[in-house]
């Protein structure tokens, strides 16, 4: 029997685990030292991969269509930032000063690949378009991310390292891989390919890594006595509104900018996602090892909420198309129908 769409996915109950784990054992001492260590080397091999596997087909495909990859761009790197400073009257008291940092980090992330193409399938929508623009996306917010995250959260932030070092750091530990897997595509693209399921381990390994030490590190400076009940529903409540805008604008400026079904479908999908892949790696890079817990907190609880909604609404645009929806794919950080991928 098929598991409800309103169920968590294997990969995030995965994670869930990785913060239970980190709560109950958290590495201490010269372990966390040797976790820190192989945390890098795993992120460097993640964008590696990264590299490796983007195809620059899929980036150039429908690149002609720039009024929508613009308006995608401006939705995950204009749209998004603003609102998380807009709204801060509304959201800080909400949440305590350093999970609000985590929504505006979040706010600053690029959408996912993975899981906006698979919606963007199941409604019905412009396909290549949704793999242009989610693709350049993710390799535009390499540089943009710890930009942008410069300019609007380290200045309030007092567990990060100052904006130059921050982005040198960056793009070293992550764009430099990402570079080596692109100029080494033609020679073995092809071996990652064909070992696609198997490499998938090195996503999910590396982000179960990156979520282990941070928590580590975060429950050793007491983050569970910093974060009540209270406070984790006033997060939800946070991440709940954050989406709901990001649709609803995005779907309006769609349809005032006349795009057709497909397109707005496209729009919806890639430019109201935001990527727990690419977050959390440069989330350990930015920021302080002791603050990252509570920084991709946020951005865990909003990954989960986008992929529920977006999976019904995805069903509910196809039924409005008059088709039935594609068959199952999961979108989650971990598995997926055989799609174009990070």
């Amino acid at each position: 029997m098929s598991r409800s769409r309103f169920l968590p996915d294997n990969f995030t109950l995965a994670l869930f685990a990785t913060v239970t784990l980190a709560s109950w054992l958290p590495a201490r001492g010269g372990i966390a030292h040797g976790f820190e260590t192989l945390t890098t080397a795993a992120i460097g091999l993640l964008f590696f991969l990264h590299g490796a596997k983007l195809s620059r087909e899929a980036v150039i495909a429908g690149v002609t269509h720039w009024r929508l990859h613009l308006l995608v761009l401006a939705s995950t790197f204009v749209l998004f930032p603003l609102l998380g400073l807009a709204l801060k009257p509304l959201l800080a008291p909400l949440v305590t000063p350093d999970l609000y940092l985590g929504v505006l980090f979040l706010c600053c992330l690029p959408a996912t690949v993975q899981s906006a193409i698979a919606f963007t399938s199941m409604a019905r929508g412009n396909i290549p378009a949704a793999v242009c623009s989610a693709s350049a996306s993710t390799l535009i917010g390499i540089f943009v991310t710890p930009v942008l995250v410069s300019l609007v959260v380290l200045p309030h932030s007092l567990g990060s390292s100052g904006s130059l070092d921050s982005v040198g750091r960056i793009l070293l530990q992550l764009m430099v891989p990402f570079v080596a897997g692109q100029l080494l595509r033609p020679w073995i693209g092809g071996w990652v390919k064909r070992h696609a399921t198997v490499l998938k381990g090195v996503d999910q390994g590396s982000i179960l890594l990156v979520i282990y030490t941070a928590f580590s590190a975060a429950m050793v400076e007491g983050l569970w006595r910093q974060v009540q009940v209270i406070v984790l529903l006033g997060l939800l409540v946070v991440c709940v509104a954050l989406l709901a805008l990001a649709l609803a604008l995005t779907t309006w400026g769609s349809r005032r900018l006349g795009f057709s079904t497909e397109d707005e479908i496209t729009m919806v999908f890639c430019g109201s996602k935001k990527s727990l892949v690419s977050g959390i790696p440069m989330a350990k890079v930015l920021f302080a090892s002791h603050a990252v817990g509570a920084i991709v907190l946020p951005l865990m609880l909003f990954h989960q909420i986008q992929l529920m909604v977006c999976a019904v609404l995805a069903q509910r645009y196809a039924r409005r198309a008059g088709a039935e929806p594609a068959p199952a794919l999961t979108a989650s950080a971990g598995a997926t129908a055989p799609l174009p991928r990070r």
